[in-house]
C-alpha cells in the first residue's frame, strides 16, 4: 500500500493512493464502509498517520481491507466526498514524525565526504553503524523549502531513503528488527555545508547545517510492496531499488539502495539499544554514493563547484517510493530585513 498526508483546510489527514491516482481519505472512507455494513474488525480508524502507526497492527489490516471495498469505487467515492483525485489535494509530507534519526549507512559516500575534507577514511566506521538526531519539526513535505540566506553558504540536498516505525520495542536485535517497520519515504537531508563545517569543527554537531528543513514523501510505501526486491541476509533485508537525483531537471546522482554497507535492520539494533523507538520514529539511510552536491563537487564532477540557490528544483527518486520533487525558496522575510 501506498499511503500519505494531504492538507484540507487547517487539517492535514491520511489517506490511501489507489493504483488509478486517487487519494482515499481513510477515516471517512471506513466510516462510510462501516456505515453500509461493509466495515472491518474495528468502528472507526484514526484521520492521521501517526494514529495509524500508534494503532499499526490493527490498522494495517483494516487498510487493507478498506483498499479492497474501495477498488472501482472512485467515481462512488468522489460524489462521497471521501475520495479525490491526486492532483487536486496538496500533498505534505507522510508524518510528522516522533523523532528523526539519521544514519550513514553507504561507503562511498562516507569516504568521498571524509577525502574532499583531506581525511583518510575511519575504520571505526565498520563496527557499528552511526547516526546523529535531527530536527523532527523542520519535516517538509513536497514542495517548496524555506531558508535563510546562511544557508545558501553552500546549501546541498542528499538523498536518502528513510524508514517509519510501526510498533514499541527496546533492544531489538537486528535478526527481528525488519518487522519493526511500518513503511519506507524518499528523505532529503537538506545540509547548509557552510555552517556544518564550521559546528563539525568543534566536534559537535551537526546542528544548525541541518535542522532548518528535512523533506519527507512523496508518501509511505510498506513493506509488502518491496517483497520481490528484498535480498535477506545474516544481519537483517537489503532492498534492490535504483536512486536517482535530478536538479532542475539534470540527472546528476545515480546508486542503489542494495549499496547500503548496513542495513536497516542493523541501525534499529544500534539506535534501539537501551532505549525505546516508537511508532511514527524515522530513521535515515545516510546519503546514497554521488548522492549531494558535497561529493560530487568533491570528486570533481562540478568544476567551479555546484550549489543550491533559490529557484532550483530538487528531484529525488526513489523506485517504487515515487518522486519526492522540492524547490528551494529564500525566506521572503528574512531577506527584505
Amino acid at each position: 500500500m501506498k499511503l500519505l498526508s494531504y492538507r484540507i483546510g487547517p487539517c492535514v489527514r491520511a489517506a490511501l493512493l489507489s493504483e488509478t491516482g486517487y487519494v482515499l481519505d481513510i477515516a471517512a472512507a471506513y466510516e462510510l464502509a462501516y456505515r453500509h455494513g461493509e466495515g472491518g474488525r474495528v468502528s472507526a480508524l484514526p484521520s492521521t498517520m501517526i494514529g495509524l502507526l500508534d494503532v499499526w497492527e490493527v490498522a494495517l489490516d483494516e487498510l487493507r481491507r478498506l483498499q479492497e471495498w474501495a477498488a472501482g469505487r472512485e467515481a462512488e467515492l468522489q460524489q462521497d466526498g471521501v475520495s479525490f483525485p491526486l492532483e487536486a489535494v496538496t500533498v505534505e509530507a507522510p508524518l510528522q514524525p516522533r523523532s528523526l534519526r539519521d544514519g550513514y549507512a553507504f561507503r562511498q559516500h562516507v569516504e568521498a565526504a571524509r577525502r574532499s575534507r583531506g581525511l583518510p577514511m575511519i575504520p571505526e566506521y565498520d563496527l557499528f553503524p552511526v547516526f546523529y538526531f535531527s530536527n523532527h519539526w523542520a519535516v517538509t513535505g513536497p514542495g517548496p523549502v524555506v531558508v535563510q540566506p546562511r544557508h545558501l553558504e553552500q546549501l546541498d540536498f542528499e538523498l536518502e531513503c528513510a524508514i517509519v516505525i510501526g510498533k514499541a520495542g527496546k533492544n531489538i536485535p537486528a535478526s527481528v528488527a525488519d518487522s519493526f517497520i511500518a513503511g519506507f519515504t524518499i528523505m532529503n537531508d537538506w545540509s547548509a555545508r557552510g555552517l556544518q563545517a564550521q559546528e563539525m569543527k568543534l566536534n559537535l554537531g551537526p546542528a544548525k547545517g541541518k535542522d532548518f528543513a528535512t523533506s519527507l514523501g512523496p508518501w509511505l510505501v510498506t513493506p509488502d510492496e518491496l517483497a520481490d526486491r528484498i535480498l535477506p541476509g545474516p544481519h537483517g533485508n537489503h532492498y534492490d531499488l535504483t536512486m536517482q537525483a535530478s536538479l532542475n531537471g539534470e540527472v546528476v546522482s545515480q546508486d542503489r539502495l542494495s549499496h547500503m554497507a548496513w542495513t536497516f535492520a542493523q541501525i534499529i539494533e544500534r539506535a534501539s539499544y537501551g532505549v525505546w523507538l516508537y511508532p511514527g520514529d524515522v530513521i535515515g539511510s545516510g546519503t546514497c554514493g554521488t548522492g549531494c552536491l558535497l561529493e560530487l563537487n568533491g570528486s570533481g564532477v562540478f568544476s567551479p563547484p555546484r550549489w543550491l540557490q533559490p529557484g532550483d528544483t530538487v528531484e529525488l527518486t526513489i523506485e517504487r517510493l515515487g518522486v519526492l520533487r522540492n524547490r528551494v525558496v529564500l525566506d521572503s522575510v528574512e531577506a527584505g530585513a
